[in-house]
C-alpha cells in the first residue's frame, strides 16, 4: 500500500554516461536476481490478452474480439450484484529489470543515455489497466466480459530527479477509488540505486469499463476501503473526482476567462501595439519575445496494427509516447538547449484511435515563465476520404531549462485562450510544488 502524493513535484530525467559491455553491479536488486519469480513488465500486456482472449496474430486477434460479444450474458443489469472488492486483491508488482537484464535497455535508452520518459508512459498505460482487470476478476470464467480502457492521465507526481538507465526498476500499484462504471488506479515506481531503492513517481489512472464489444459502459465491483489509511485513499478519490468535474466546468472551451485573466490578455495586447502609430492593426513584437504562431511543432504517424491494444484500437501508452516526444522536442527547439521534465498532468482520451488512422499530433509552447516551458499537445485523426478532423487526445507538458526562456506572445483569440489555459496548468503545477 502507499498514500496518495501531493500534486505533481519538479523533475528530471537527466543523462547518466555508461558503457553497454560493463554493467554496475550497483543496479541490480537481489529480488530481480536469477531463480526469483516476478512479473516482467515486458509480460504485462501478454497477460492483459489472456484476460480478455485477445491474440498476438492480427487475423486472429480480430476473430477474437468478433467473438467477445458473447460475454455479454455475463454482465451485471447492477453494480449491487457484483461482490465487494479490497485494495489489496488488485496490489500487483511488475519488475523492469534494466540492471540484471542489460538487453532490456536499448528500448529504453535515448541519444543522452538516459531512459526514455516515453516508453515508462507506455508501461504506465498497461499496468494500471492490468490494476483494473485484478479489481474485477471473476475466477469462474476464463475471460472477462469487461473492456477497461484508460479515459484520462490525471497526474503523474515525479519524486526523483534522475531515472538510471542501468539500474533496475520496479511498480507496485492498485486500485484507490471506483464509481460505478470508472476507476482510478494509483502506481508507485521506484528504483535499485547504491543498494536501496529510492521513488522515482506516482501516477494516478483513470479508467472506464464498457461491455465486451466497447459500445456501452458496464458496472464494476464496488470497492470497501479496510481501515483508516484506505478511507483515506480513498477519499482522496473522491476529491480527485470532484476537482475534476469542477475544471471541466470552468473550461475556456465553455465559460469565459476570469476578469484577471482578462487583464492579463489586454496587456499583452497593449504591450504589442506600435506607439507610434497609435493604431489598433499595427503589431509588433515585444522584446525578447516570440509569437505563439511561431512556436509550434507537427508530427504525423501513420497507425499500423503493431501498435493496436487488445481491443484492436492503438495504444493509449502509444499515443502518449508520441505525445510526449513531440513536446519535448518542440520545448527544446524554442529553448535552444534540453529541458527536462516537471509534470505530466490532464491526459484525455476523448476518442479512440482506430487502426489504420492518420494521427496528426501539434505541439504548442503556449506558455513560459522564467525558465519553465508549457506545452500543450492536440491530437486528431484525419480522415483522408472526408477530409475530416477529430480530436482523439489533450496532452499538457511542463518542461524546465537551465536558461530563462522568450516569452511567448499570442495574436489571436483563440491563441490567448491556449495562453491561459496552459498558464491555468502552470500555475496548479507550481502550487503543487509550493
Amino acid at each position: 500500500m502507499f498514500s496518495p502524493r501531493v500534486l505533481r513535484s519538479a523533475s528530471s530525467i537527466v543523462c547518466r554516461g555508461f558503457s553497454m559491455g560493463q554493467m554496475s553491479r550497483q543496479g541490480n536488486a537481489p529480488d530481480m536476481a536469477e531463480g526469483n519469480t516476478y512479473l516482467l513488465v515486458s509480460n504485462v500486456r501478454n497477460r492483459l490478452r489472456e484476460i480478455v482472449g485477445a491474440s498476438t496474430n492480427w487475423k486472429d486477434h480480430q476473430q477474437a474480439l468478433a467473438e467477445r460479444s458473447s460475454l455479454s450474458q455475463y454482465l451485471p443489469k447492477s453494480q449491487e450484484e457484483l461482490p465487494m472488492r479490497t485494495m489489496k486483491d488488485s496490489e500487483i508488482e511488475v519488475h523492469l529489470p534494466l540492471g540484471t537484464k542489460p538487453e532490456l535497455r536499448e528500448k529504453y535508452l535515448n541519444f543522452h543515455n538516459s531512459v526514455r520518459f516515453g516508453r515508462i508512459l507506455e508501461d504506465l498505460d498497461s499496468l494500471a489497466v492490468l490494476i483494473c482487470y485484478s479489481h474485477t476478476w471473476n475466477k469462474e470464467l476464463n475471460r472477462s466480459p469487461l473492456s477497461i480502457v484508460t479515459a484520462l492521465v490525471d497526474k503523474i507526481d515525479m519524486r526523483k530527479h534522475i531515472i538510471y538507465p542501468d539500474c533496475d526498476i520496479k511498480f507496485k500499484g492498485h486500485v484507490t477509488w471506483v464509481g460505478k462504471t470508472s476507476i482510478e488506479a494509483k502506481m508507485h515506481m521506484t528504483q535499485y540505486h547504491d543498494g536501496v531503492y529510492t521513488d522515482v513517481l506516482d501516477a494516478t489512472f483513470v479508467m472506464v469499463a464498457r461491455d465486451p464489444e466497447n459500445k456501452r459502459a458496464a458496472f464494476i465491483n464496488p470497492l470497501k476501503p479496510d481501515g483508516p489509511e484506505e478511507e483515506a485513499i480513498f477519499q482522496q478519490g473522491e476529491i480527485n473526482k470532484k476537482r475534476r468535474v469542477e475544471l471541466n466546468t470552468a473550461s475556456l472551451l465553455k465559460v469565459a476567462p476570469t476578469a484577471e485573466e482578462r487583464t492579463v490578455i489586454h496587456n499583452l495586447f497593449l504591450n504589442t501595439l506600435d506607439p507610434r502609430t497609435v493604431s489598433f492593426r499595427g503589431r509588433t513584437l515585444p522584446p525578447n519575445s516570440v509569437w505563439m504562431e511561431d512556436a509550434k511543432m507537427k508530427g504525423l504517424e501513420i497507425c499500423h496494427p503493431q501498435e493496436r491494444n487488445i481491443f484492436n484500437r492503438i495504444f493509449g501508452g502509444f499515443l502518449m509516447r508520441k505525445a510526449y516526444e513531440l513536446g519535448w522536442a518542440n520545448a527544446c527547439a524554442f529553448a535552444g538547449c534540453r529541458p527536462s521534465l516537471v509534470a505530466v498532468d490532464d491526459i484525455v482520451f476523448r476518442k479512440p484511435v482506430e487502426i489504420g488512422s492518420l494521427l496528426l499530433l501539434s505541439s504548442q509552447v503556449c506558455y513560459t515563465e522564467g525558465t519553465h516551458v508549457q506545452v500543450r499537445v492536440h491530437t486528431e485523426v484525419l480522415d483522408p476520404l472526408t477530409r475530416q478532423h477529430s480530436t482523439t487526445n489533450v496532452f499538457h507538458f511542463t518542461f524546465r531549462v537551465e536558461k530563462d526562456v522568450s516569452a511567448v506572445v499570442p495574436q489571436s483569440y483563440g491563441e490567448s485562450m491556449l495562453y491561459l489555459d496552459g498558464k491555468r496548468h502552470f500555475d496548479e503545477t507550481m502550487r503543487s510544488q509550493s
